[in-house]
């Protein structure tokens, strides 16, 4: 270590050492530090910043929440979309999580969305905003769909790879996009009628400018689309009903959904096996439906079913995790045992980074760092004081996920490990 490391550092070199920045302190000094060599910069910064650090509570800035404001739509913009929305014969609608910022108003966007009576598919953090049955919402072929439409509306939805960069929505039609960033509102495509605004706003504003009656002229389409979902519905039956030998997952996300109250809230943290889930476990409300997000932050799951507990703790909180996401947040049980926070956690064990292997093997005919053990996550769950349930074969299924539910009602976080048959349910899919 070179000698002059260890001599102080004069105590005005910096100005105001707890209020500015460091780059401000070194401009706000005069440039005091450029005539320095590299070594003491750098020491300099290091000591600044373990007095950040250890500073006096007193003297350090206190906290503050930042005010998030809504950016009302022009109505020129609404307008202009009003007008491609009445001229339109097969229009869609496609919500995303940006349109739910003001969560308050999660009732009044969906109220909005059943007076627009457009077609809607509803994406991440947006599950669940019509509740599980809505005659409006849409589930399956939505590519399909948006190859088909004339006229489509992105409310807080970017054109990113979940659209395939906005190559799903056709050249031909009227792409009206609202979002709160001026960069993603044009980035990858540009809207024909773009509005700068807050999502779910401009939605309300929307449905207040429609005229009456415009939507009569899409009767067809709307048949269109619930005929091709009550088909795609019948093939996830079919499916389910297939028996390999372990857990199918279609079928466990059928019986998963079927025993969900209404009041339940869903942590999705995983891949393959959550999307699948996405396609089938349906959200019973607006704010009920917390995922990694377009990022695939895998780990949040605890995190987010932690706090939905302690949000709201009258409601059934439920994880469902992959193989490979569960063991971010295994530990943490301890702290749901600790203190007596009973969520369910489901993990559809199939052995492997499904998600990857699926391409990898396609591409590189290579498995390698994607294959997995079965392990006993449920008994590290029984160790760490919550309860343990092992599905192994199909008719453990009703049967294990009823003992989760009777095991949570006691106070206890619960863990079920599903040991998955291999699924070529969501190949070339993305559920995000």
């Amino acid at each position: 270590m070179s000698e002059h490391l260890l001599q102080p550092v004069p105590s005005n070199i910096f100005k105001e050492p707890l209020d500015v920045c460091f780059i401000d302190e070194v401009m706000s000094a005069k440039l005091q530090l450029l005539s320095q060599s590299p070594d003491r910069v750098m020491r300099a910064y290091l000591q600044h910043h373990a007095r950040r650090l250890f500073a006096a509570p007193e003297l350090t800035d206190e906290g503050f929440v930042a005010t998030v404001t809504s950016e009302v739509p022009a109505q020129g913009a609404v307008d202009q979309a009003a007008a491609r929305l009445a001229d339109a014969k097969r229009p869609l609608l496609v919500v995303g999580s940006q349109a739910l910022v003001q969560a308050g108003q999660a009732a009044a966007v969906a109220e909005a969305i059943g007076r627009l009576n457009v077609p809607v598919y509803l994406s991440g953090m947006a599950r669940g905003l019509l509740g599980a049955a809505h005659p409006l919402h849409r589930r399956h072929q939505r590519r399909k769909a948006l190859k088909e439409a004339d006229v489509v509306i992105l409310a807080g939805v970017p054109s990113d790879f979940r659209l395939d960069y906005g190559r799903h929505v056709r050249r031909s039609a009227c792409l009206v996009s609202a979002n709160r960033s001026k960069v993603d509102l044009k980035r990858n495509r540009k809207p024909d009628v773009g509005i700068l605004a807050d999502a779910g706003l401009f939605l309300r504003a929307l449905a207040g400018s429609v005229a009456a009656g415009t939507h009569e002229r899409w009767r067809d389409w709307h048949v269109a689309l619930e005929s091709r979902d009550a088909e795609r519905e019948a093939e996830i039956d079919a499916t389910a009903a297939r028996d390999s030998g372990y857990v199918n997952p279609v079928s466990l996300c059928r019986h998963i959904d079927a025993e969900l109250p209404d009041d339940s809230v869903i942590v999705a943290d995983g891949g393959d096996f959550v999307g699948t889930a996405s396609y089938i476990v349906k959200p019973r409300g607006p704010l009920s439906w917390l995922d990694p997000g377009a990022f695939g932050t895998l780990g949040c799951g605890a995190g987010f079913a932690l706090g939905a507990s302690l949000c709201r703790p009258g409601s059934e909180v439920w994880m469902l995790f992959g193989d490979g996401s569960v063991g971010y947040s295994l530990a943490e049980f301890d702290t749901f045992a600790r203190h007596g926070i009973p969520v369910i956690a489901v993990v559809g064990n199939d052995a492997g980074w499904t998600q990857i292997a699926r391409e990898q093997v396609k591409i590189l005919r290579d498995d390698v760092g994607t294959v997995l053990e079965r392990s006993n996550y449920h008994e590290v769950v029984s160790a760490l004081g919550g309860h343990g349930v092992l599905l192994q074969k199909p008719d453990q299924v009703v049967s294990g996920l009823r003992e989760a539910r009777q095991a949570a009602r006691t106070g206890k976080p619960v863990l079920v490990n599903a040991w998955l048959d291999k699924t070529d349910f969501r190949e070339g899919s993305l559920s995000m």
